[in-house]
């Protein structure tokens, strides 16, 4: 089967959304099929063509940019290349361009599958009132034309102003998610980093508004009363975020404060993440909106062992629900963030089995589903 894959950023560029269609992208090419990543060269030091295990990538140049939204001239053209080039057509949102290759694979009879990842929430400003309505509307366009749309759970489905329109045409098909072991030394050099023997307490993501890493900072100081030898590793990007310089300036005050209890690492490759989450006695996710539908970390942390405390948003909360592994706590409630996290520390909660957890997230499975799916919309075997 050849698969056409559209979605604005793809790696290197650092996302839930990224990594979702990595692991996906990989495991169709694993299974034999040809895949083919149709994206943005947000960065000019990018190439504009390349192949990584068994996946073609096509970067597109950008013009201009409106928020994080990108402007690239050249995607009509390659849209409808690269439909009629192949059998089905897989989009992932939010994305502007959504709609118009969506009714290319509509008028060239190509099914097509849009998978939702969030829903689009843009900062406040003068340009971003506009190209929210521009994107919103190119993606509900896209959601009508497309012969399929993906959900992670059913949960967010329910609850999304987006999805709650297409309930007809929905499918659940949970995220895919993998762990590699460890490097050793990483896991000691990790381990390295707790201060006395106190706690680690995780979080990765980026240094994003959405995040909601000022409540964690918020709670520290009921965390540090119990434990005054904690410590917060943060795993991701948190420099020259896109579109997120004044809320790193907003949390500068407080993390200067606390800079001897926390460790930015940086974007980590893959089996250094695995030895930071075997590391961390808890990772946290205190999202605040529903541009969180998740949390593939929440799974990763999950595999190696580490349990979570996640913000009560639908989907988010799924993962803490459905293995036990952790607590939920009310969104942008550091109090209730802390008592949370401290209570995991003194007692953690016990687990169901990991390799359940495993079997549900593998990426050769979830890559079948679509597979499945593609089949069931009429694409050849």
């Amino acid at each position: 089967m050849r698969i056409l894959v559209a979605l604005t950023y793809y790696r290197p560029h650092v996302s839930g959304l990224t990594v979702y269609v990595e692991r996906l992208a990989r495991a169709w090419a694993a299974a034999g099929h040809k895949v083919t990543i149709l994206t943005s060269r947000y960065r000019r030091d990018l190439r504009p063509r390349e192949s990584a295990d068994g996946v073609d990538i096509l970067r597109l140049p950008v013009a201009f940019r409106i928020s994080k939204g990108v402007i690239m001239p050249a995607i009509g053209w390659a849209a409808t290349r690269g439909v009629l080039q192949h059998d089905v057509v897989s989009l992932h949102l939010p994305q502007f361009d959504a709609a118009g290759i969506a009714l290319r694979g509509r008028l060239f009879g190509r099914p097509t599958v849009l998978t939702h990842h969030c829903d689009l929430l843009l900062p406040v400003g003068v340009l971003n009132g506009p190209a929210h309505f521009a994107v919103q509307a190119a993606n509900h366009i896209a959601a009508r034309l497309a012969d399929a749309v993906v959900s992670y759970t059913q949960d967010y489905a329910e609850h999304s102003p987006f999805l709650s329109h297409y309930a007809s045409k929905l499918h659940v098909i949970p995220p895919p998610v993998e762990v590699l072991d460890p490097r050793p030394e990483d896991l000691a050099a990790f381990k390295a980093l707790r201060r006395n023997d106190g706690p680690v307490i995780g979080m990765a993501a980026r240094l994003a508004t959405e995040k909601g890493v000022e409540y964690l900072l918020a709670a520290l100081p009921r965390i540090l009363t119990r434990h005054p030898d904690a410590t917060v590793l943060f795993a991701g990007q948190h420099e020259n975020v896109l579109g997120e310089g004044a809320y790193s300036r907003r949390l500068q005050p407080m993390l200067e404060k606390f800079a001897d209890h926390w460790r930015f690492l940086g974007v980590l490759d893959p089996r250094s993440m695995a030895a930071f989450y075997r590391a961390c006695d808890v990772t946290v996710l205190p999202s605040l909106n529903s541009t969180e539908s998740f949390g593939l970390v929440q799974i990763e942390s999950m595999l190696c062992g580490t349990p979570v405390v996640a913000a009560d948003l639908p989907g988010v909360r799924q993962p803490v629900l459905t293995t036990g592994m952790g607590r939920i706590v009310p969104p942008r409630d550091a109090e209730a963030l802390g008592l949370a996290i401290l209570e995991v520390l003194s007692r953690r909660p016990a687990a169901v089995s990991i390799e359940a957890i495993r079997r549900r997230h593998t990426p050769s499975g979830v890559a079948g589903s679509y597979l499945q799916l593609f089949r069931d919309l009429g694409a050849p075997a």
